[in-house]
């Protein structure tokens, strides 16, 4: 590899190292396995950084080498099962109540127009910043903060009027809603 080549992929590691490392931690429940992962992602990556003609999807590129590796690391680890005569007491946890809030997130989600929708994934799901998401979308950073905050405004109606709906308080408002549709 190059000289310019190795400065270029330094650079991007250093811009984009804690999205990445974000990246990491949603393939794998332990930091200090998340920041393995990252590293041994752009060890492999830094052999084909010359191959990877627009990197501009070098970001898709290591998450797709993160993926693999994962991959691999699960099917190379050791069960380590140990036959007993008593089976041990075990507690699960209740997730419940964060699947139902998950799902409502997602439902209410829907109400957003698309490019609101997409900020919002951006900017609090992805954690870019407010440059990164305008660049991704191809708007200025003006747009997307005031995009943002009309979007999360919308979510909080909605959710406040499911609240309502849910609660009872909000029937005589749907019954007059409805009998003027009618």
């Amino acid at each position: 590899m190059a000289d310019g080549e190795v400065l270029e992929f330094e650079e991007y590691v250093r811009t984009r190292q804690d999205a990445l490392l974000r990246s990491a931690r949603r393939l794998v429940p332990d930091p200090v396995d998340a920041q393995d992962l990252l590293q041994t992602a752009l060890v492999r990556t830094y052999g084909r950084w010359d191959g990877i003609a627009d990197k501009r999807l070098a970001d898709a590129y290591l998450r797709r080498v993160m993926i693999n590796t994962r991959t691999e690391w699960w099917r190379a680890r050791k069960l380590e099962e140990v036959p007993t005569e008593q089976l041990p007491d075990a507690s699960v946890a209740d997730s419940t109540e964060q699947h139902a809030d998950r799902a409502l997130l997602m439902d209410i989600m829907k109400v957003l127009a698309p490019k609101q929708r997409s900020v919002v994934v951006l900017r609090h799901w992805e954690q870019m910043s407010t440059e990164e998401t305008a660049a991704a979308l191809g708007m200025s950073a003006g747009t997307v903060k005031s995009t943002l905050h009309r979007a999360l405004a919308r979510l909080r109606e909605e959710l406040e009027r499911r609240r309502l709906e849910e609660s009872g308080a909000g029937a005589p408002e749907r019954e007059e809603r409805e009998r003027c549709a009618a």
